[in-house]
């Protein structure tokens, strides 16, 4: 991409009940890259996120909102924002969380690695990473750590992808990337969506790049972290492992 010219970059926020940080993360990811536009995907939060994004989007044409009549799941949140982004000809899709964990200001760095990348190198993925050299964890206790090192590390093994952090849902990809996925076919849920989606930009044969940032839990509201999304991902990344290794030629996209 031409180093004269910003690619026009969309920035997908899947929120339930963060009213009390919507506003905030508005400001902070267009405080860091000014010409970016947010899509806030709303899944009928009763708390009134939706409308203050609403209220915002009214005076501001770089916000937009989607609302959806429930809680659909934060998997099927971002494939509708990808296609959302795609049929408007946004050039980088950007995910991240609205809870204030990821920091915004580590966009710009994101959005470089892909966007500046060498064109032979093929770059698809930047991944907000906590687990690469230079990347940190604030606020979790030990055992919530263990949990990621060790799922991460669980899945790199299983999937022989060399990510430190698969399931980082901070990630900017290259929308003509996103365009080649069968997104009719993805239907993860939670972590497990980071996950599948690592995997299918691997299969495209792009290369993927870990960004190191400082991740911090959240202040407001409370963590859609479950038994059962772990569960989920444990299991899921268990099934391609073993199909990857039986049957190499089963690869998605």
């Amino acid at each position: 991409m031409a180093e004269s010219q910003t690619p026009r970059t969309l920035v997908i926020v899947p929120t339930y009940n963060e009213a009390e940080n919507v506003t905030d993360i508005l400001e902070r990811v267009l405080g860091v890259v000014p010409d970016a536009h947010v899509l806030v995907v709303d899944d009928g939060s009763p708390d009134g996120t939706g409308d203050l994004v609403a209220a915002r989007a009214a005076d501001d044409d770089r916000v937009h909102l989607l609302r959806r009549a429930g809680k659909l799941g934060l998997g099927t949140a971002y494939v509708t924002g990808f296609r959302w982004g795609l049929e408007r000809g946004y050039e980088l899709l950007v995910e991240m969380d609205a809870d204030g964990s990821h920091p915004a200001d580590r966009l710009p760095a994101l959005i470089a690695a892909v966007a500046d990348a060498d064109p032979a190198d093929d770059v698809m993925l930047a991944i907000g990473s906590r687990w690469t050299a230079g990347g940190s964890v604030v606020d979790w206790p030990k055992h919530r750590k263990l949990l990621s090192r060790g799922g991460n590390a669980y899945a790199r093994v299983m999937l022989g992808l060399d990510v430190h952090d698969i399931t980082a849902g901070f990630r900017v990809y290259r929308a003509d990337a996103i365009a080649r996925m069968a997104l009719d076919e993805i239907d993860s849920k939670g972590y497990c969506f980071q996950v599948d989606m690592t995997l299918r930009v691997h299969d495209l044969g792009g290369r993927i790049v870990e960004v190191p940032i400082r991740f911090r839990d959240r202040i407001h509201g409370v963590s859609k972290m479950s038994q059962a999304i772990v569960v989920e991902a444990m299991l899921r990344t268990t099934q391609w492992g073993l199909q990857r290794r039986f049957r190499p030629r089963a690869k998605r996209a």
